[in-house]
């Protein structure tokens, strides 16, 4: 026992992304215990004096999750007992995923000058925990879709509790193929194919009971007015249990449309990710009895499960492949990540990458394909751009802004520059001889070479490195008006410095770890 324990933490540690917020800080029970006494009735103390929570009792993981969001991104937040409930850090890990995919391969159309994201999440559930996350860290647009009413109604409801949000974030039903499907934070209709509800009545018990959770929470969980909510008791799933005819119900979830039929002819996204049902019985999902996170059949079932499930996926991303530039899905089982790959290999997807997540006793893996074979973001800018940054976060405690400005030194004699670094400034000047005779010519530069008179073969650029806050440099670059070095070899090359510098300090924090 004792030495399984500290073999898991490290390698939870090694898989948790470098930007999460939980990677080097995870969630402190006994301080969350302290603000929040709605949260507090669940903690309760091991024989070692850690803080700890019963991961098999749903009203804790709920309560738990609602704070951390609350908490740490401002998202008021909550679902009705029976329905998916999602742990944060493993879920704010996809998110960082989806940013360094996007960061590294952009989508083609960003070119012309189209900066917004817009992401599409498959089965966003009650809980819409993706889009809430994904607008709130990156500032993205969102599309959910989902294919039950309570669904609906619940991620609308959670939207509606995030006006600074809101405007980010649509649900779309995937049975409703109307082109006026769209739900937004403004359109509030009664019809029941879009699942909305105006009850005033279920306004009022939703807020009144959301207050009575956590009437001294530091946050407002809900706001002094709204016009969309769900319906709180009367329309409540039925319990996994209870569940009459789960045969018809998979029948129904294996006829509905995943993607397409759900996007529009005139709607292109960066990217698509799914939590797919992992299960292909409720017996299958019902088996782990160390934790209890709720889950509806439409949430957790599907015939062959996963592996069914995300092949519907690539089967529909073959035709979407000039809508969707990315599309990504967690995996559950090795086995189906194998199968998986085998199949896109299969179809000539132009770029696959996978990752892994985990979080304590949970191991999921991240699936993403792409049919564009794309240069880096960075080559992809505007010939002109003569300035460029990137941030490192993440980093130790022990890496200083001035380790980084020597590795940055040292990783551009690879491109045959010639740089100079002044420690005061936490500067760097250099220049790229576009004609090197030999490799003599590569190194630390005394002044003369640097303000020498060969001007016509010389290139100018400054990178300057900046410490943002504990763990995080901002790294920026400019080239200088009087060089002829191609922006775009500049991009390019700074892109590439800035993999290997991420690469060198992200393995030695892991390693001091």
């Amino acid at each position: 026992m004792g030495k399984d324990g500290p073999r898991k933490r490290k390698r939870e540690k090694a898989t948790m992304h470098p930007q999460n917020k939980y990677a080097e800080n995870p969630p402190d029970f006994e301080f969350l215990a302290s603000l929040y006494p709605s949260f507090k009735q669940y903690v309760f103390y091991a024989p070692n004096g850690r803080a700890k929570i019963d991961w098999t009792d749903f009203n804790a993981t709920r309560e738990l999750t609602r704070v951390l969001l609350a908490h740490d991104f401002g998202i008021q937040w909550w679902i009705p007992d029976g329905q998916l409930c999602p742990t944060v850090p493993n879920r704010v890990n996809y998110i960082h995923w989806i940013k360094d995919l996007l960061s590294n391969y952009p989508a083609p159309w960003h070119t012309n000058n189209e900066n917004s994201t817009w992401g599409l999440d498959i089965g966003t559930g009650a809980n819409c925990i993706y889009p809430l996350l994904g607008a709130a860290i990156h500032g993205w647009h969102f599309l959910g879709t989902d294919i039950t009413n309570v669904a609906i109604e619940w991620s609308q409801w959670n939207i509606s509790q995030n006006p600074h949000l809101a405007g980010l974030i649509s649900v779309r039903s995937a049975k409703d193929l109307r082109e006026d499907g769209v739900i937004t934070n403004i359109e509030k209709r009664d019809e029941k194919s879009n699942g909305l509800s105006k009850s005033n009545l279920h306004c009022k018990k939703v807020r009144s009971f959301l207050k009575e959770v956590d009437r001294s929470s530091a946050f407002d969980i809900s706001p002094s007015s709204t016009d969309c909510c769900p319906e709180l008791e009367n329309q409540r799933l039925d319990s996994l249990s209870e569940h009459e005819d789960l045969g018809e119900a998979c029948i129904a979830h294996q006829d509905s449309p995943i993607l397409v039929g759900v996007v529009n002819e005139d709607e292109r996204f960066d990217f698509c990710m799914c939590n797919p049902p992992f299960f292909a019985s409720m017996e299958e999902a019902g088996m782990n009895p160390h934790t209890s996170c709720g889950g509806t059949s439409a949430e957790m079932v599907y015939p062959r499960g996963e592996e069914g499930f995300i092949s519907k996926i690539i089967n529909d991303s073959i035709q979407l492949k000039e809508q969707i530039h990315w599309f990504t899905t967690m995996v559950g089982r090795k086995v189906n990540l194998k199968i998986l790959i085998h199949k896109l290999r299969e179809i000539g997807v132009k770029i696959l990458k996978t990752t892994e997540f985990v979080q304590g006793r949970t191991c999921r893996w991240g699936l993403a394909w792409t049919y564009n074979a794309l240069a880096p973001q960075q080559q992809l800018r505007c010939a002109n751009m003569k300035n460029v940054s990137f941030l490192m976060e993440g980093l130790s405690r022990q890496c200083k802004a001035y380790d980084v400005l020597q590795a940055l030194c040292s990783g551009l004699l690879d491109f045959r520059v010639t740089c100079k670094v002044d420690p005061t400034s936490f500067m760097l000047k250099g220049y790229v001889q576009e004609c090197l005779p030999n490799e003599q010519n590569l190194g630390v530069p005394d002044d003369s070479k640097l303000t020498g008179s060969n001007d016509a073969d010389r290139v100018d650029f400054t990178i300057m490195v900046f410490e943002q806050g504990p763990g995080t440099l901002l790294i920026k670059g400019r080239l200088l008006e009087e060089n002829t070095m191609p922006a775009g070899d500049f991009v390019t090359m700074l892109t590439s410095i800035e993999q290997k510098l991420k690469h060198i300090f992200c393995m030695r924090k892991e390693l001091n770890s």
